[in-house]
């Protein structure tokens, strides 16, 4: 906690938000239309691109004069990053009175002489507002390929249903009082696995010319992946990547969300709002967005969850891809459509969902709609029964892969896809 009361009396005057309309121009300087984002000029012949980017949802917990330490695994090499705090599904303002980053070494220990503070406008505090989201001033710092981060923040007072990403598969840490600035991980007495109110990390690259975006449900955010060890699929992909000759060309953002659907909201907050609702947000106003791969319609399949409380339909959902299609090139994005995986054994399987789950296939392959295919249901499905996983890519649900499945997802994936 060193210069913290320094810290505090330079920014007493706390950088204060205190309206949606403000919010809608002041607070998402990063989320620029993508087309743009992709053709702008370079900043110092480098390209401004996200790195990492959980999807957020509502209905997350309340904090109360806590400090909340979160892991940020960046898949791409640059400068000058920057953070963005999204207060888009809260309920009440969020008071944050100090925030900083720092290199992890280990659990919440940052590594000593690493710690940086975040503005954000110059101040060290900031109220963000109802429905508000805030990129912070750039950080005079580098990230590694791989390295990790820990964003700190402290909240002084009561938040109210916070906004999150309730399923992180990785380890964020909680610390009773102000314990910004630690480097030891001694207060950080209690974790979790979700993400609160982090909601991305962009840097200036000076080798990728832009970012993918994965975009769906639980699969894409790696639900039954190991905890702390980065195999989502997209997390291999990124691996991939970084591994081909040359330098790195392209970042990975996972904006994957447990239980979502492409064309209605979740009843459990926490699996947030339709595909359709978030896919502007979430995926095309992504710094440096090119790519999108759309990996999601398994939950509507599931729970026969048509438009307007109707049965669904394979053309209901064909729809919905055609809508998140239009999305994309209207902004200069390709998208690349992935085929449904089987689920033969869990709960969503019927003779009825599969189905539709084929015709949907099968008009992903063959309709020509989507600039690239990948087929994960045929690298995915069992040698001896095609309606099901591979055995061997088995979580144990029969619906989720295991980390093994989850790298033979990344390995069926054509890079040259990837522009």
């Amino acid at each position: 906690m060193n210069n913290r009361i320094a810290r505090n009396r330079a920014t007493a005057g706390r950088l204060i938000l205190a309206t949606a309309a403000a919010a809608a121009v002041a607070l998402v300087p990063s989320h620029t239309a993508a087309a743009a984002t992709a053709t702008q000029p370079s900043e110092a012949s480098g390209v401004r691109l996200s790195a990492w980017s959980p999807s957020m949802t509502t209905g997350g917990p309340n904090f109360n004069n806590q400090t909340i330490r979160m892991v940020v695994h960046s898949n791409i090499a640059g400068s000058a990053p920057r953070i963005t705090l999204s207060n888009r599904f809260s309920d009440a303002p969020l008071a944050l009175d100090s925030v900083d980053i720092a290199v992890q070494a280990g659990g919440g220990a940052a590594a000593a002489g690493t710690t940086r503070p975040v503005t954000f406008g110059g101040a060290a505090s900031v109220t963000i507002p109802v429905g508000g989201q805030l990129t912070s001033d750039t950080i005079p710092i580098s990230v590694a390929t791989g390295e990790n981060l820990l964003v700190s923040l402290y909240v002084p007072n009561a938040t109210g249903m916070s906004t999150w990403h309730s399923d992180a598969f990785d380890r964020t840490y909680l610390a009773p009082g102000d314990h910004t600035g630690d480097d030891s991980a001694a207060a950080f007495t209690s974790s979790t696995t979700s993400w609160y109110y982090l909601a991305g990390l962009d840097l200036v690259s000076h080798t990728a010319r832009g970012a993918v975006v994965a975009f769906g449900d639980s699969i894409t955010d790696g639900y039954a992946s190991s905890v702390s060890t980065y195999h989502r699929w997209p997390d291999d992909l990124a691996r991939r990547l970084a591994g081909q000759p040359g330098p790195q060309r392209l970042s990975v953002v996972d904006a994957g969300i447990g239980g979502n659907r492409v064309l209605t909201d979740v009843p459990n907050l926490w699996q947030g709002i339709s595909a359709l609702k978030r896919f502007q947000h979430d995926a095309l106003a992504q710094p440096g967005v090119r790519d999108v791969i759309l990996l999601e319609g398994i939950n509507d399949i599931g729970n026969n969850a048509g438009p307007n409380n109707q049965p669904l339909t394979a053309r209901d959902l064909i729809n919905g891809y055609l809508t998140l299609i239009n999305q994309a090139h209207a902004t200069g994005v390709r998208i690349i459509g992935a085929t449904l995986m089987p689920d033969k054994g869990n709960g969503y399987y019927t003779p009825a969902a599969e189905s539709i789950r084929q015709e949907v296939n099968q008009w992903i392959r063959t309709s020509g709609a989507f600039d690239g295919v990948i087929d994960f249901d045929r690298a995915m499905r069992g040698a001896s029964d095609p309606a099901a996983l591979n055995p061997s890519y088995d979580a144990g649900d029969h619906i989720h892969p295991n980390d093994a499945g989850m790298q033979a997802m990344a390995d069926a994936i054509d890079l040259a896809l990837l522009r």
